[in-house]
């Protein structure tokens, strides 16, 4: 049976915070090179000179449409649904992010191949970062959960600034407007310095 990945069904169960990211809040962003899918690697300790803040949404994995899911209860797994519309919601909000002093990243254990075929098709104007090997979730310590024997990230986001994780919104519900609340975020301090 095949759905479509930009649709959220009714009824999702809504993740818990089972303090998984207690620890990040100030924690230094380690020296791990991420293949990008726009070419080369991203290290997240070493953010642009010109970027305030980096934000990196981290989320299980995407599907191509028409496409099986992983495993037939997907759907019941809490936060793993969503990633393709939550994708598109930073696309969507990419400009708008920008101008709150955001440069937006996405990161997943899905291989560069993979992803680059979501970025391609949903037309991503920001790379999609390749944990692979877990290089990057074991040194952050990230949540993961298995499914059909591939190890995937809870869905969260990392804010960072200097290289350092400012601020993590996790568990992240509803994923299609996460990065409206990641920009109002944002706002809000931009608000709180002016």
């Amino acid at each position: 049976m095949s759905h479509d990945p930009t649709i959220l069904p009714p009824g999702l169960p809504v993740p818990v915070d089972d303090g998984a990211c207690a620890h990040l809040p100030g924690t230094p962003l380690p020296p791990v090179a991420l293949a990008a899918t726009q070419g080369g690697t991203v290290r997240l300790d070493q953010p642009p000179a010109d970027v305030d803040r980096l934000i990196v949404y981290a989320y299980p994995r995407t599907a191509v449409p028409g496409e099986a899911p992983l495993v037939a209860d997907w759907d019941l797994i809490p936060g793993a649904r969503g990633c393709t519309p939550e994708s598109c919601g930073f696309r969507d909000h990419a400009d708008d992010l920008r101008v709150a002093g955001a440069t937006v990243m996405g990161l997943s254990t899905q291989d560069t191949e993979y992803q680059r075929e979501a970025a391609e098709r949903l037309h991503l104007p920001f790379p999609l970062l390749s944990d692979a090997d877990h290089a990057l979730t074991d040194a952050l310590r990230l949540p993961t959960f298995d499914a059909a024997g591939e190890r995937l990230l809870k869905r969260l986001t990392l804010v960072i600034r200097d290289g350092v994780i400012e601020h993590c919104f996790y568990p992240v519900f509803p994923p299609d407007r996460h990065a409206e609340q990641v920009l109002t975020w944002l706002r809000d301090r931009q608000s709180a310095t002016s």
